[in-house]
């Protein structure tokens, strides 16, 4: 999995246990919307990976407003990554499905040209007060979508520039 966030420019945060944490956005980003489609795309090949493996994995992905830097002491420095955007993300890995990648409608809105997607629904998560729509995350598209480029307010915490993948 780290080769295949190397190659999508990601930022390895940590393991956590068997998994793993990834981020884009920090420190280099090419834009809100190529870093959340690199997100995607990164979480597209690592399925394809574990699959071939026979593992069963599953993904959470989320783009919101987040802290990136060294926090910690004198003692013990850690480059990493907080806030709701990643609460968010980890929530949204735990109400996914094995072999499934689950992302938000701020992330949706991002990759829908580039990722074919399908709408899983509004989903109540652990810790978070309010429903959340979410959706799967299928397949790169051949061709550009031709649905309707709405603008929408998503809320101050899903218009922010990290992508999380937990």
């Amino acid at each position: 999995m780290y080769e295949i966030t190397q190659k999508y420019n990601g930022t390895l945060d940590k393991f956590i246990g068997d998994a793993v944490m990834v981020f884009h956005g920090d420190p280099h980003s090419r834009g809100q919307k190529e870093d959340a489609i690199a997100n995607v795309e990164m979480a597209l090949e690592m399925q394809a990976r574990a699959d071939a493996l026979g593992i069963e994995v599953r993904m959470g992905i989320n783009t919101g407003d987040c802290v990136v830097g060294n926090f910690g002491s004198d003692d013990r420095m850690e480059y990493t990554i907080v806030g709701s955007a990643v609460n968010l993300a980890a929530r949204l890995e735990s109400s996914s499905e094995s072999g499934q990648i689950l992302i938000s409608k701020s992330t949706y809105e991002l990759v829908k040209d580039k990722i074919r997607c399908e709408a899983r629904g509004s989903v109540k998560l652990r810790g978070i007060d309010r429903e959340v729509m979410t959706y799967w995350a299928l397949e790169m598209r051949d061709e550009p979508s031709h649905e309707p480029q709405g603008v929408e307010d998503l809320g101050a915490t899903e218009r922010m520039p990290n992508v999380v993948s937990a």
